[in-house]
């Protein structure tokens, strides 16, 4: 039987900021960017008691806790201790599957060293975390992919969860339908529109009516509800897309100002791009309105690239063409998505300001 662990670290970017200030240590902070427009990246465990939330603006954030402490974000610090946590997983396993900075998949069915329990390997993993960047993690470990990530979530902080084959016949039923990997808002609302709230309700339904209802998709909540999830630990994985955004101070209503706005964001995300060793296939520009409509727009490039020209001057485009500023913009962003590794370019059929949408 396999042996799947989710490693998630506990408030990633909170805890660094908490430990390399020993005076935040107890206090409920955010890490994210401070003022009118600032919206929050984490938060402490000690400002989630007051329900303060990624992606929540400051302003809500303080309304809901006032004694709130608002840390920049240290990107930079971030990225360099996520490298040392994963030089700690890599002394066990080579199938490796980073989610983000702070989380990933391990497969340590056959670890190149310890014991062959996968949860004394957890426990050996989080205190080899603990020694080399001083940081808690929260690990579940199952027989695969869903519940070894559902596990990770069940004692945080700094916990651990094993969810056996046995157990998972028993929990998989209790669970609510959002619950389950794979299961999006859009297919949850569809779910609940047939009656099926619940995973005892998805695992009542036929192969036949779920594959009617849902395509080639059916067959996998029919899987899942039973506990069935054979993918497997990918080292390779790619990303499916890579973004920068920033949020003004005030608000924007010309094309020219959102404009002017493009090179720095386009450079930051240039950067990730380069970073991940990524080239892009499509643009996608993200507007936020004054009344927090988020707005997307997208046109896909002749080829693959990581180029700030192309992708500023595809990005501009849209601006031009497709947007309408006079109702404001509080926030601009461009992601890429269809991204390929560097070197494997393939040449499109595809006119440069093609619109797809």
């Amino acid at each position: 039987m396999r042996k799947i662990l989710h490693v998630d670290l506990d408030a990633y970017y909170a805890q660094i900021e908490q430990r390399d200030d020993p005076t935040l240590l107890g206090k409920p902070i955010a890490v994210g960017k401070d003022g009118t427009r600032g919206v929050v990246t984490t938060a402490s465990y000690d400002a989630r008691r007051f329900v303060v939330g990624s992606a929540m603006p400051v302003a809500t954030a303080k309304r809901l806790c006032p004694q709130l402490m608002v840390v920049p974000i240290r990107m930079e610090v971030y990225r360099r201790e996520s490298q040392k946590i994963r030089e700690v997983f890599a002394r066990y396993t080579d199938l490796i599957e980073p989610l983000s900075l702070d989380e990933a998949y391990l497969n340590v069915t056959e670890p190149k060293q310890g014991p062959p329990s996968g949860t004394l390997l957890a426990q050996h993993i989080r205190a080899d975390i603990m020694d080399a960047v001083g940081l808690t993690a929260s690990v579940g470990i199952s027989y695969c992919k869903f519940l070894a990530k559902l596990g990770s979530g069940m004692n945080k902080p700094n916990g651990m969860t094993v969810i056996t084959p046995d157990d998972a016949q028993r929990l998989i039923p209790t669970l609510p339908i959002d619950a389950f990997f794979g299961v999006g808002p859009k297919t949850a609302a569809r779910l609940n529109e047939l009656g099926v709230h619940t995973g005892k309700e998805l695992r009542a339904q036929t192969l036949e009516f779920l594959e009617t209802r849902f395509g080639k998709h059916g067959r996998y909540l029919f899987d899942i509800a039973r506990g069935v999830d054979e993918r497997e630990v990918n080292p390779n994985r790619l990303r499916k897309s890579i973004g920068a955004e920033t949020t003004f101070e005030r608000d924007i209503t010309s094309q020219d100002a959102l404009l002017a706005e493009l090179p720095p964001i386009t450079e930051m995300l240039v950067k990730r791009l380069a970073r991940a060793g990524v080239e892009a296939g499509n643009v996608i520009v993200k507007v936020k309105t004054p009344a927090f409509e988020l707005i997307t727009r997208r046109m896909p490039l002749p080829q693959p690239t990581g180029e700030a020209a192309v992708i500023s001057r595809v990005a501009a485009r849209i601006i031009a063409s497709k947007l309408d500023p006079v109702q404001g913009a509080r926030l601009l962003g461009l992601q890429t998505d269809q991204l390929i590794p560097v070197g494997t370019r393939r040449v499109y059929a595809v006119p440069l300001f093609a619109d797809l949408d």
